[in-house]
């Protein structure tokens, strides 16, 4: 199969290796909105151009080591750098593959640690990525069917939305309606057990009682 030029993309990961900071770093330059909004979400993972990613050079203590920029786009011989990510081609994860080739994605990583598909064209933050066109044209010489339905949706721009990070949090627990406090009722020493009964009842509804004496 003929090389075809790749876009430099880079996830959490590829950021802290150019800014010798740690990828939890990353992910909160994003929260805190320093680092952009992803430029391609595949299977899930946010990744950015390298253009995107250039952005942050220099803003505070922010510096890209440019021995390891040279290593980075040294992995990708092919690699270029789209103008933004509206030139940017259709890229894919396993997720995506898989919807394309009718399989799961369990499928698809069988047939990659046996070979049986095309070698990624990236691989990033330890997810391999292929260019669409690369996962066609390696169905069309293996004979796998191919789900045009999915093909035009990602073409499109259809894509399943970013994994959820931290900790899942649970929905809130709905509480029954309260019921409205019970009337105000009067007790003479007679009462005593009509009484003890009203203010166990009340009591057990969540409500206060002040007891004020009568002559």
């Amino acid at each position: 199969m003929a090389q075809v030029r790749v876009p430099f993309l880079l996830g959490h990961a590829e950021i802290a290796f150019l800014f010798h900071v740690e990828p939890q770093t990353s992910q909160r330059w994003r929260t805190e909105g320093k680092l952009d909004e992803p430029d391609l979400i595949a299977s899930g993972n946010p990744y950015w151009l390298l253009s995107t990613v250039m952005r942050l050079d220099g803003e505070g203590d922010r510096k890209v080591d440019r021995e390891r920029l040279a290593r980075h786009k040294a992995g990708i011989p092919l690699g270029y750098d789209p103008e933004d990510k509206e030139h940017l081609p259709v890229v894919v994860g396993i997720q995506e593959a898989a919807r394309v080739l009718g399989r799961d994605a369990q499928a698809i990583s069988r047939w990659r640690n046996r070979q049986r598909i095309a070698e990624a064209d990236l691989l990033l933050s330890g997810s391999p990525l292929w260019l669409l066109e690369t996962i066609l044209d390696d169905a069309r010489q293996r004979q796998r069917p191919i789900v045009a339905a999915e093909v035009a949706a990602l073409r499109a721009g259809q894509r399943a939305p970013q994994k959820p990070r931290g900790r899942r949090l649970k929905a809130p627990t709905a509480r029954p309606p309260r019921q409205p406090p019970p009337a105000a009722q009067t007790f003479a020493s007679a009462d005593h057990g009509a009484a003890a009964e009203f203010l166990t009842s009340v009591l057990a509804q969540g409500y206060s009682v002040t007891i004020k004496p009568q002559p």
